[in-house]
Parts: C-alpha cells; structure tokens; sequence
C-alpha cells in the first residue's frame, strides 16, 4: 500500500479548512499546511489535525510556495488540495482504494478536477489535474501564477474526482497583477502563460490587449495543443466584445487546424449563425456538437453542457424558428431528461403547451 503527504497552501481560510482536513484526515498519512500569512484562525485550524504547519513568506509566487510544501513530504506520494476544494464520501472511498492497489511504479495519478457547476449543483466545467505525484522523483511546481506540474513518466487517469467549491471569491485583480509584474521586469512569459495571460486580459475587459496576445501565441510553434484550441476560442470572444463579425467566426475555424472540431467551438459556431438568423446553418453546427466525442483525458477544459444540453436546447430554438415545432418538440424532450428544472426547459414547456393548445 502506498502511503500519501497531503501538501497545501493556505491563507485566511477559517471557513472552509476544517471542511477539508476531516475529509482527508483518515485517507492522507501525513499533513502538511504551509501558511502565507493568515490573520484569521486558519493557523489554528490546522494545528488541530496536523503538527505540521508551517509559515512561509509570501512574494506572489505560487509555485515557489508549493514546492517549499511539497519539500516537506516524507511519504511514497504527495497529493495537493486548496483549502476549499471538496472529495465526497464517493470519492474519498476511492482514493482509499487507489491506495490499496497503485502499481508503486506509476508518477502521476491525473484526476478530474471540478471547477465550475450549473444551477442544479451538477459540475458543468471540468478538466483534468495531476493530483497524486511520486516523492523524490525531482518533479516542481512552475509558474508565478496558474502554477502547475509537468507529468512524466508513468501517467494514469483515475476516474477520482475532486471539487473546487469556493466560498469567498479571490482577488479577481491578483493573477493579472502577478502577470503585469513578470513582465514589468523584463521577463518574457513562456507560452502556456501568454495564454492565461491573454484570458486575464479578457475577464478584465481588455480586449485589444487580450487579442494581441493571443495573436502572439497563436502565432508560435510552442504552446499545448488544448490551449491553441481555446486561444482561438478566446479570440473569437475578443472579437465579439468590439463587435468584429468576420474576425470572430475565422478564429473559431482556425481551431480547425490544431485538432478535429471541439462541441464548444461548434456550439460557438452554431451560436454566431444563430445571431444571424440564418438557423440552417446554425443546426448543422448544434448537431454536430452532439455527435463530437469526449476527449476529456487530454487534458483541455471540458464543459459538458456543450456536448448535450446546449446544442440540444439551440436546437429546439433553431427548429422552432424554422417552422418545424415537431421537431423541435422533440429536442426539447431531450433537454427535459437532462434538466427538467431548468428555467429555460421549464419556460419551453409552457412555450409548446400554448403552441400545440392553439393549433
């Protein structure tokens, strides 16, 4: 049986760190919490399942932190969490289990992280992690900001999932403020962090700035294939912001050419004829978006939503708007096996009731 360091960086978490610690406190064999500066009782938190807590001086440099954690690890496998991500009672049984029967000789156990959830509860963004990584293999942490670790090695994806349920929301100005700095000091940012950099400059609004960057990546013969892929989904959205029709449907089929069509740029593209009422168009994309397959494992951004329920509800509307209510009747009772409560499936209901009553 393999034995586990759990690792984590924490500051000012009081409302969600005893959540987790008793989640894990039966599962991790050893604790380790490096706090960044807390004022509030996380310190005390943490003492409380852990005699190790240690303090380390924060300099906008998440990866410097967690590497300095994960030093401390003394056990066969280190796993990180955040403060505020949750593992169920399901998954906390399989992590026991993955304990049991890991081949020692695997380096990293991907696990499906859960970032983003619908108004049903149920997880709508997703995208793989490496969770579980073997100690003493010389692998680190790399990045000031959107840190992450490059698997090598031997790689399994388990079906383990673990979920980012924030209660505070962060600093939304920090992640672009660390940016601004690398590059207030001359250093010039690799490409997986030219493309978060071009998405800070996108959630703050800066589209030009946003564009320019893409652009720069997207021109480069480095960077991931997953990221090229939303770099160009980014950039459609940019050109949507300053109202720029041609440039915004190009960069959704320039995606094209990076891998085979991926169900959000198709729902993308499907959403862009819809906007131009031609709802021909619109329905060959949507349904294309239902027939792409799930490429989760590689490790992009997964919305599910764009796989089933987003191209089926457009689909409804499409056929709706073309004339053919039976057909769209039909696609909407596919979107009542998916979200029966969802306002929009609920107001679609009362829709066709008045429709089919009157005719």
């Amino acid at each position: 049986m393999i034995r586990i360091s759990l690792c984590m960086i924490v500051k000012d978490e009081e409302a969600v760190l005893g959540r987790i610690l008793e989640q894990m406190k039966d599962i991790a064999d050893e604790i380790i919490i490096v706090d960044t500066g807390s004022s509030d009782s996380t310190k005390d938190i943490a003492q409380k399942y852990t005699s190790r807590v240690f303090d380390y001086e924060w300099h906008d440099d998440f990866a410097a932190a967690r590497n300095f954690a994960c030093s401390k690890a003394s056990m066969d496998y280190w796993m990180w969490l955040d403060a505020d991500d949750v593992v169920t009672s399901e998954n906390q049984k399989k992590i026991k289990e993955l304990k049991e029967t890991l081949d020692p000789s695997i380096d990293v156990v991907m696990m499906k992280y859960l970032a983003g959830f619908g108004e049903d509860g149920a997880a709508n963004f997703s995208y793989y992690r490496e969770r579980l990584i073997k100690n003493k293999k010389g692998f680190l942490w790399e990045g000031r900001v959107h840190e992450a670790v490059t698997p090598r090695g031997k790689i399994i994806h388990s079906d383990i999932e673990i979920e980012h349920r924030k209660m505070v929301s962060a600093d939304a100005d920090r992640n672009l403020r660390i940016y601004q700095s690398i590059i207030a000091e001359g250093q010039s940012l690799e490409p997986r962090h030219q493309f978060y950099y071009g998405r800070e400059l996108y959630y703050h609004g800066k589209y030009d700035e946003a564009l320019s960057v893409f652009e720069e990546f997207l021109k480069s013969s480095e960077g991931w294939r997953e990221n090229k892929i939303d770099a160009c989904m980014q950039t459609a959205l940019c050109y949507e912001k300053i109202g720029d029709s041609e440039h915004r449907l190009n960069s959704l089929l320039n995606s094209f050419k990076y891998d085979t069509p991926r169900a959000e740029v198709c729902c993308e593209i499907g959403r862009f004829f819809m906007e131009q009422k031609t709802f021909e168009i619109a329905v060959y994309w949507y349904e294309q978006a239902l027939t792409v397959p799930d490429k989760s494992q590689e490790g992009g951004f997964e919305q599910k939503e764009y796989h089933d329920y987003i191209p089926l509800i457009q689909l409804c509307v499409c056929y709706d708007r073309l004339g053919d209510h039976y057909k769209a009747w039909q696609y909407h009772l596919r979107t009542t096996s998916l979200k029966p409560k969802a306002d929009a499936v609920l107001k679609n209901q009362k829709y066709f009731e008045r429709l089919f009553s009157e005719s």
